[in-house]
């Protein structure tokens, strides 16, 4: 309470979303309290742990000293007083009890619900015994077992004190194993699927090094996990299972640059010479650090959006609710729905494999606590039900986070730090030039010290509930908990209310310090949750249990497993405060334009994607095939252009590493596609379809709604390209008249001397037309643009393709010209910077002798293709 300067300030303005009213502060020692004068709306309380930035702010002309206040629920709101030394010693007493020494100042060491919780099981609701028992473990097969080796954390630091490992490997070999792994995190047990014996396990990164170190112990460790589905009844190896597949799959979550580059650290990743029938994939997930600088990027576009709110309040108080001033190009920028893409991304990886191929995966990433703890919770909430129940999925928190030891206590910042409290600098006379200097270098040692407190910060927990957020959002009736329960939990990781998400690991919540331990001092956050109250609250109204009975069999039967699609994600607006429309964009629209074409206008966001359905078709599910269907994630993210698609490599026999391409150093990404191995079907466009709407340009003009990609993000204009010939040509018309009009503007040449394939589209005749014009009286740039074999400056008249022909694609063959004239096939590069449809073939630059004799180019012309295309 010595930290309190003054407990209640009256009279002050409270502004937020820019309404202001007028209360009375109180400050207590857990909590900051506003209370309204009228008593109309229900007071305010705000944790300390919630506080994430508080700025003070310069006098204002009137006298007036305001703070700004920023928290973690991405909220933001000002306390403006009459007196500046109120505001200074609220903002003094607010520091002095946010940033804390020791975990037990928080508040849960204090919190006593009144009255008392009807739940109280909370700390005891996980049991490894009865978990792994539930999976089958010791019943349904006996290939894996438990282990003590670990009861008094002395094994492994961070890990739980129960283990599950193959029954082949000894306790012995685990010793050896573990000086192989970080932080001697061995790869155990984290999920035995119900339909199958496919496993999922976890470890952190092999201890390689530039050496290119290798165990024995770990090979085997690894080959006995592999091969647990091969002998199930038995605690012995046989012979394999006939039809057993063999798509096992290492998993590491890193970009592919990042876990190379940790060999010069001593650690790395597999050599996968040394690991039988696995392959390796690197999903391209970025670090801590990006992912904290991406939320950042998020919040400041959020702060922007509140500031201008503030700002234009005096002005336009009345239009306030219908401004849309958030910024969703910063928000694009930010790359935060491109790294929530990535994570879905291999959590399909994982589901496919475990579900479809009936194999293992192993997953870790650099120490196997963040990223890890992510990809295996997510995979197991898609494959098992159980998960998907408000209980199931608080014992999936506490198996896989907390019990594996994610670092909570340093990922969420509940200590804080004087980083986050800004003041405005005393002003010193002009003749005081030395304190100046040493203020400022003050300054500048206190911001580089205090990074150093914060630098394990990072969302990785809230990266999860939004991942989740995006299932629960594409499969709506799968969930027994809604998105409060969510938004909830979210509340609750950072108020510091419960002893749950305090610390970094299983043995610091279990193990005292010289006392009782954490978990008999606070409260679990799951009496809270299993509380009557919450309960009624939190449960999904359109839950339907039916829809996982793995016994069904009809049309849309999926036996519970769910496969997410990872381009259909969206900010969690709900989360944000904001509306969907505010932080995605407008749903798409069919609007209609013509009587068989329809256009779709939807968001410009990174990957905020359309919700119009794609008809569908299945591809081939067998883990025998050879390949296996991959969409292009740029497709969805930012695209610019379209890229090919890219076939997976074989999942068969044999040892060789997966490179997903693109995970760190390229921007594409080719991951498999989502939503059980489906792709979108582009209709085919009739000739006269296209023929009516031949007018508008071909980015002007529009589509069948079946047409619609389901990735929504592309604007090329080849993206919208049809198969039919009249709409490619009148695509380079349209390109050419552009150039021409660049050609114009830039002044280089006089209009007289311009030749006719810089001249607009109206000017030239159409395609299949014969001009009665003669070449050679065109002047040399018309004898030079025939003979560089330029369409739209000659009397060469182009014959069309029958009309049973039309439904083919024109670009399969040769361009059939006059008679005397020579085909030409294309095999040369264009070296135009303009986008070109790959299925079209580029001509040589050859001259063509027709009718004309002795026909050579001039030396020099300036009638060149500006495209570098040279259509005959």
């Amino acid at each position: 309470m010595d930290a309190i300067r003054v407990t209640k300030v009256e009279r002050v303005a409270f502004t937020k979303t820019g309404t202001t009213s007028i209360g009375t502060i109180h400050l207590t020692a857990h909590h900051i309290i506003f209370r309204y004068d009228d008593g109309k709306e229900k007071e305010i309380w705000v944790p300390y742990p919630l506080i994430s930035l508080v700025t003070r702010l310069p006098q204002t002309l009137q006298g007036q000293s305001p703070i700004n206040f920023n928290t973690r629920t991405f909220e933001t709101f000002s306390f403006t007083f009459t007196k500046d030394s109120d505001a200074s010693d609220v903002f003094e007493s607010v520091k002095e009890l946010t940033v804390s020494t020791s975990v037990t100042q928080l508040y849960a060491f204090f919190y006593s619900p009144s009255p008392p919780f009807s739940a109280s099981d909370g700390w005891s609701l996980y049991s490894p015994r009865d978990e792994f028992g539930r999976m089958g473990v010791g019943t349904r097969t006996k290939a894996w077992r438990f282990t003590d080796i670990n009861k008094d954390y002395s094994f492994s630091a961070t890990y739980p004190a129960r283990l599950v490992i193959p029954t082949r490997i000894s306790d012995t070999t685990l010793q050896y194993a573990s000086k192989y792994r970080s932080k001697c995190r061995i790869p155990v047990l984290s999920y035995l699927h119900w339909a199958n014996y496919g496993t999922i396990t976890r470890s952190s990164q092999p201890m390689v090094g530039i050496t290119q170190n290798r165990s024995v112990q770990d090979e085997k460790l690894i080959e006995a996990v592999f091969q647990s589905h091969w002998s199930p009844e038995s605690r012995a190896s046989n012979s394999p299972v006939y039809g057993a597949t063999s798509t096992n799959l290492i998993i590491d979550a890193r970009p592919t640059v990042n876990a190379v580059a940790n060999s010069a650290k001593g650690a790395g990743t597999e050599n996968m010479d040394h690991y039988k029938d696995s392959k390796k994939v690197y999903l391209g997930i970025d670090h801590i650090h990006t992912m904290r600088e991406s939320l950042a990027k998020v919040v400041e576009a959020l702060r922007d959006a509140d500031s201008l709110l503030a700002t234009i309040n005096n002005d336009l108080p009345e239009q306030l609710p219908t401004l849309a001033v958030l910024d969703r190009q910063a928000l694009r920028r930010s790359g935060w729905l491109r790294h929530i893409a990535a994570i879905l991304e291999g959590t399909l990886l994982i589901t496919r494999n475990v579900h479809v191929n009936s194999s293992h995966v192993l997953v870790h990433c650099s120490d196997g606590w963040d990223r890890t703890s992510q990809l295996s919770a997510l995979a197991q909430l898609c494959l098992d039900p159980f998960y998907r129940t408000i209980r199931g999925f608080e014992i999936l928190i506490e198996k896989d986070w907390l019990s594996f030891g994610h670092k909570f206590l340093d990922r969420c910042g509940h200590l804080s730090s004087e980083k986050f409290f800004l003041s405005p600098t005393e002003s010193v006379s002009s003749g005081a030039g030395s304190d100046a200097a040493q203020a400022f270098l003050a300054s500048v040692q206190n911001r580089f010290a205090s990074q150093t407190h914060i630098k394990e910060t990072s969302p990785v927990f809230h990266q999860f509930l939004e991942s989740v957020r995006q299932l629960q959002r594409q499969f709506p009736n799968r969930f027994e908990f809604n998105e409060r329960f969510l938004h909830q939990l979210y509340y609750h990781l950072y108020s510091c209310q419960f002893g749950t998400f305090l610390y970094n690991c299983e043995r610091e919540r279990r193990v005292g310090d010289g006392g009782p331990p954490p978990c008999e001092r606070t409260i679990s956050v799951w009496d809270y949750f299993n509380s009557p109250t919450e309960m009624a609250e939190n449960k999904n109204p359109t839950y339907d249990p039916s829809l996982d009975d793995p016994m069904a069999r009809g049309p849309d039967a999926d036996m519970g497993v769910l496969f997410v699609n990872p381009k259909d994600v969206r900010f969690w607006h709900e989360l944000y405060g904001r509306t969907d429309e505010e932080m995605n964009g407008r749903a798409a629209l069919a609007i209609p334009r013509a009587p068989d074409a329809m256009r779709s206008e939807g968001t410009d966001d990174e990957a905020a994607i359309s919700r119009s359905q794609t008809p569908t078709i299945p591809l081939s599910s067998s883990p025998s095939s050879s390949s296996a269907t991959h969409l292009n994630l740029s497709q969805s993210l930012n695209v610019q252009r379209p890229r090919p698609r890219s076939t997976s490599p074989n999942l068969g026999s044999g040892s060789q590493d997966i490179f997903l391409p693109g995970v760190s150093t390229s921007p594409s990404r080719d991951i498999p596609s989502s939503n059980a191995l489906k792709a979108p079907v582009r209709p085919r466009i009739s000739s006269s379809a296209s023929a009516s709407s031949q007018s508008a340009p071909i980015w002007a003009r529009t589509r069948p709604p079946e047409s619609f990609l389901s990735s929504g993000g592309v604007k090329s204009v080849w993206g919208k390209f049809s198969s039919n010939a009249t709409a490619a040509f009148s695509v380079v018309q349209d390109a050419y008249t552009s150039v021409a009009k660049d050609l114009r503007n830039s002044g280089d040449e006089e209009p007289s001397e311009r030749s006719s394939e810089l001249k607009g589209r109206d000017t030239l005749s159409g395609w299949g037309e014969e001009t009665s014009v003669s070449p050679l009286t065109q002047g040399p740039n018309s004898l030079a643009s025939l003979t560089l074999g330029n369409p739209w400056g000659t009397t060469n008249s182009f014959s069309l393709p029958p009309a049973s022909e039309l439904d083919e694609n024109p670009w399969g063959r040769a361009s059939t010209i006059d008679a005397q004239q020579e085909t030409v096939r294309a095999d040369v590069e264009p070296t135009s910077s303009l986008p070109l449809d790959p299925s079209i073939a580029t001509p040589v630059h050859k001259p063509i002798v027709s009718n004309i004799k002795n026909l050579r180019p001039p030396a020099s012309s300036g009638n060149t293709d500006p495209l570098g295309v040279g259509f005959l």
